[in-house]
């Protein structure tokens, strides 16, 4: 049986990096609803299709189209093996559809939580957007992003931790640092 882990932390926290070296290190895909997203629109498909028209209109993807997105995704034969879960679950409701979609016997195994001190991640964001041209992201929208994402994942984070299967790490530091105690607390998992 393969390792079923959901990577969770906020904007700027270094998930994506992260996700990729954990990935390769237990060999298993890193699915990432915005890479799915992103796929979906660009091949056109009907899921694709509804999600481009609720972006387009500047909102948030309803739970529907990205369960399904989830669900198609998790049927790949490269997820029977396990996977990294990344962006997804955001809220309780999709949580509990994850669950229902992993059936009783084979759930998450954990829940890694990067933990990053919120001044030090805006201003490595305000840098990124900075050097990347991106003038959308100023202090104002960064720290928005944070209250939501706080909001959001506090009651995911008391979903899991009812389950004991989430593991909180310091996401603070150097990328081989941070990913030294992530592959620490997976192999005492």
């Amino acid at each position: 049986m393969g390792r079923r882990l959901l990577l969770l932390g906020p904007p700027g926290a270094g998930k994506g990096t992260q996700a990729a070296l954990v990935c390769t290190a237990v060999g298993i895909p890193h699915i990432s609803t915005g890479v799915m997203l992103r796929d979906h629109v660009q091949r056109g498909t009907d899921l694709g299709k509804a999600a481009k028209a609720i972006m387009d209109a500047g909102d948030l993807v309803s739970d529907e189209i990205v369960i399904a997105m989830v669900e198609d995704r998790l049927s790949w034969d490269d997820a029977a093996c396990g996977f990294l879960l990344d962006g997804f679950p955001r809220t309780v409701a999709q949580a509990e559809a994850l669950d229902a979609l992993l059936g009783g016997e084979r759930p998450l195994e954990a829940v890694i939580s990067l933990e990053v001190i919120e001044d030090e991640v805006v201003q490595r964001l305000l840098d990124r957007a900075a050097k990347e041209g991106r003038a959308d992201d100023n202090e104002e929208t960064i720290r928005n992003r944070m209250a939501v994402y706080r909001s959001q994942t506090e009651p995911l984070i008391a979903y899991y931790r009812n389950a004991d299967i989430v593991r909180p790490v310091d996401g603070m530091g150097g990328i081989g640092e941070i990913f030294g105690r992530i592959a620490a607390v997976l192999s005492a998992s």
